[in-house]
């Protein structure tokens, strides 16, 4: 059986939240905005789940907009929140380490005339608070970083950023809990954050459905048009089997959580000693303050992408970063943000191990990572060596043919 790692990218829809899901797709498949008894099933169910993600986050249901995912969530926070506020100011910060889904939607808006500022971190990825505050001006709106970085596990000092920004009347913050939902405490009350997202797939619920937490009080400007669904925030039938079946997760994500980090951040301990030990490999992200069953790494001299595709020949799912960039060729830009040189960042690979990981699976990858690593080092030599040696080889081609040359010029002379 192949050993799955790489529940970062996205993780197995878990039976409860299918079983919970599966009426919704038939008997009670009914639209949620209709009145009559049909649509008014499907919209018990669809209340439920926003009553089941606001009790699991420590909201309120009305404060709960729920979207087709993290990156719609992600959109609708940043650019309902930066519309909303363009007649006040028109200044965002950010970090240099988000996700795509903030940073291209951030650049989008740079082109209509906002400031966007990306704050440096740290060797381990981390934002300093300190400088969240500094950034801060009479035109900033929105402060926007991540509770935890999805490529290395850093976690970020929300709670501190937040007692930073909330000495300035007006600016709203926003965190990107997608990585974070399933693993850490999400506890409104202590990260004080006015808007968090997050995505149903990343602790096994289905994909095509996320959340959007939106404090009571804040006003951000709707991105779709069209109805008046989730209190006139996101128009569109609503996706209620998604609903249904992302809260059921999150429910038991939630009960779960002080058992399964810990069991997590052993099996990542014992993962990161072997292959940490390895000759040449280095260990990206915080060495503490980390999502517990993410474990990254850089091995200088070979490239992460070509180590992926050999463990997966080897029956182990693993990554070399965001899975949104995974076809991409450049090097990733939260390890060159973390000061990591280009070639070194190439190197990159990424072990994320969910709720279903098992202590064999982790021995028995391991064990495959080293060999594998071992093998590509082999070859880069081999490849190298050959590579000297061809460059050499004109050259003594040229040695072994100048006395001959020089002897047909005397004979003409």
């Amino acid at each position: 059986m192949p050993i799955y790692l790489d529940h970062a990218a996205t993780t197995p829809l878990r039976r409860e939240a299918l079983e919970a899901m599966l009426p919704y797709l038939t008997e009670h498949f009914g639209n949620a905005s209709s009145l009559h008894s049909t649509g008014r099933r499907a919209r018990a169910g669809l209340d439920e789940a926003h009553e089941t993600v606001a009790r699991a986050l420590g909201a309120t249901p009305r404060e709960i907009v729920i979207t087709s995912g993290g990156t719609e969530a992600n959109n609708l926070a940043i650019k309902g929140a930066a519309w909303a506020g363009k007649a006040r100011g028109h200044r965002i910060i950010t970090s240099s380490v988000e996700h795509h889904a903030i940073g291209h939607t951030v650049r989008y808006l740079e082109k209509f005339g906002f400031e966007i500022v990306e704050l440096p971190v740290d060797r381990y990825g981390r934002v300093d608070p300190d400088e969240v505050e500094a950034a801060i001006t009479p035109k900033t709106i929105l402060v926007s970083i991540m509770l935890a970085n999805n490529e290395v596990g850093t976690i970020q000092p929300i709670a501190e950023i937040a007692e930073r920004v909330r000495r300035y009347k007006g600016v709203l913050l926003h965190t990107d809990a997608v990585q974070a939902a399933p693993y850490l405490s999400i506890d409104l009350a202590v990260l004080d954050v006015d808007l968090l997202t997050i995505a149903a797939h990343k602790f096994e619920g289905p994909k095509g459905v996320g959340a959007l937490f939106v404090r009571h009080g804040t006003n951000i400007l709707a991105q779709q048009q069209g109805g008046s669904q989730e209190r006139y925030r996101r128009a569109g039938t609503e996706n209620v089997a998604g609903a249904v079946g992302m809260a059921r997760a999150l429910e038991l994500a939630a009960a779960e959580k002080a058992e399964t980090a810990p069991r997590l951040r052993r099996l990542r301990e014992a993962l990161t000693s072997v292959i940490g030990g390895a000759d040449g490999v280095v260990e990206t992200g915080h060495p503490t303050d980390r999502l517990p069953g993410l474990a990254s790494f850089v091995v200088p001299g070979l490239d992460g992408s070509a180590v992926a595709m050999s463990l997966d020949l080897a029956d182990i799912a693993c990554s070399t970063g965001s899975a949104c960039v995974s076809g991409s060729t450049d090097p990733s830009h939260v390890l060159l943000a973390m000061g990591f040189p280009a070639e070194e960042a190439r190197g990159a690979l990424r072990f994320s191990l969910g709720r279903t990981t098992t202590d064999a699976e982790i021995a028995r990858a391991a064990e495959l990572v080293l060999a594998t690593l071992a093998h590509q080092r082999e070859a880069a030599a081999a490849f190298a060596a050959q590579r000297v040696a061809a460059l050499a080889r004109p050259a003594a081609v040229a040695a072994a043919v100048a006395p001959d040359a020089a002897g047909v010029e005397a004979s003409a002379g």
